[in-house]
């Protein structure tokens, strides 16, 4: 994903000259085959073109799309692909070729081809919007369905109808039996959706959802809710208890989607408070297991002693590698732009020293976080937790498997310590 948010940004500043700039996004289920008779169409209509650098352009864009979807086969990957390809202008005014192909992290639900002055970005975009998954129960006395949502992709896991007998005026001797008849078969419907939601939103002992709606018709959902029969882990994931719909099936789904969408769009902001809520009580109780800073963070790191690593999504640090020529030497530093400026002389005054690595931290931690044993997780300045993560702690900290003594600091090598001048974080 932050990869993805990398390459968003530098195709929205890409720019061409002329309309040579291709944009084409294939859904999974699509075909190669269909795709390559689309260029074809569109080779021949780029033909027409009056401008002779514009066709020409356009023309070696196609060829270099076919090209590249000929190392695919026949076979789309399983959530799509993505295509960016043409003539752009670089800093300098030159031109140059640019031909990217992406295998999207979910399913991308989108079809697209576009010639145009600049790269349509937007489906891409729209991958990142939200990447939680929520399960939804969908229960009437007709039937139920089960559905997930991630972001703007929607699967029907399951469906199934039932034939529940109703209320009659017959009365006698028969009317307990019809009764209980009627409330038996009631029990195993409820039964029967309990198990099945165990089935499909259970995985490892654990939900694999972020939140699950119940929604419905009559009083089925809250009995669902309430039941005994119904995991209790699942119970604990609910979220903003029912909601009444209209109808069942895929349009009760639509309908549920649309009342539930504020409380889906709480669920990030609920989960980063638990993550910052939980940092603020270790700080609270002084375990030691938490560090606060990229200093002490990146010490820990170093200790392997890192569980959780949690920084700010906007963190603008530069990480830098510096190699004296002479001695061999490397030295690391982590600058903010304004020191950047500051000391933009610095690798001039001291020539013997050559920067080998520049990156920015951010890049940095989500290429290496894994080598260190630890998770990664990105926050926001949105929440009240979050304004003051960033403010208070500088948008960097670490939730420890272990106590680690902040002392420990002092005998920190040059790489992570502070210089004496305060440029190096």
């Amino acid at each position: 994903m932050w990869r993805i948010k990398k390459l968003i940004k530098m195709l929205e500043n890409a720019k061409g000259d002329g309309t040579s700039m291709i944009s084409l996004i294939i859904p999974p289920k699509g075909k190669i085959s269909d795709v390559s008779r689309k260029l074809a169409e569109e080779a021949g209509t780029a033909s027409n073109i009056k401008s002779r650098v514009n066709k020409l352009s356009v023309l070696a864009a196609i060829t270099s799309i076919s090209e590249r979807l000929k190392r695919y086969g026949n076979n789309i990957p399983e959530n799509g692909l993505v295509l960016y390809c043409g003539t752009v202008l670089t800093t300098d005014n030159k031109e140059k070729r640019l031909c990217i192909d992406i295998e999207p992290f979910k399913p991308i639900n989108t079809s697209l081809y576009m010639c145009d002055n600049k790269f349509h970005v937007g489906p891409l975009r729209d991958l990142l919007e939200d990447d939680s998954k929520f399960g939804f129960i969908i229960m009437d006395g007709s039937g139920t369905l089960f559905a997930t949502l991630s972001g703007n992709t929607r699967t029907i896991l399951y469906t199934f109808s039932v034939d529940l007998p109703k209320k009659h005026g017959r009365g006698g001797q028969s009317a307990l039996r019809f009764a209980r008849l009627r409330m038996e078969k009631r029990h195993n419907y409820l039964r029967k959706v309990a198990e099945l939601s165990t089935q499909f939103f259970i995985t490892n002992d654990r939900p694999n959802v972020s939140g699950l709606i119940l929604a419905g018709l009559a009083d089925f959902k809250k009995e669902l809710a309430e039941t005994d029969m119904f995991d209790q882990r699942l119970k604990r994931v609910i979220i903003g208890g029912t909601f009444d719909v209209s109808y069942g099936g895929e349009n009760g789904l639509n309908q549920a989607i649309e009342l539930a969408s504020e409380n889906l769009s709480e669920v990030k902001f609920i989960q980063e408070k638990k993550l910052l809520t939980k940092l603020m009580e270790q700080i609270a109780q002084d375990t030691g297991r938490y560090s606060v800073g990229l200093k002490e963070t990146l010490f820990a790191m170093e200790a392997n002693a890192v569980e959780t690593i949690i920084v700010w999504e906007g963190l603008n640090i530069t990480r830098y590698k510096f190699k004296n020529e002479t001695t061999g030497e490397e030295k690391i530093c982590f600058l903010t732009p304004e020191q950047c400026k500051q000391r933009s002389n610095f690798v001039q005054d001291n020539i013997e020293l050559k920067i080998i690595e520049n990156d920015p931290l951010l890049d940095w931690f989500a290429d290496n976080y894994k080598k260190f044993g630890a998770t990664l997780e990105f926050v926001t300045d949105k929440s009240e937790l979050g304004n003051q993560f960033v403010k208070g702690f500088g948008g960097c900290a670490g939730l420890l498997r272990y106590s680690l003594e902040c002392g420990l600091l002092a005998g920190l090598d040059d790489e992570v310590q502070a210089d004496d001048d305060d440029d190096f974080i």
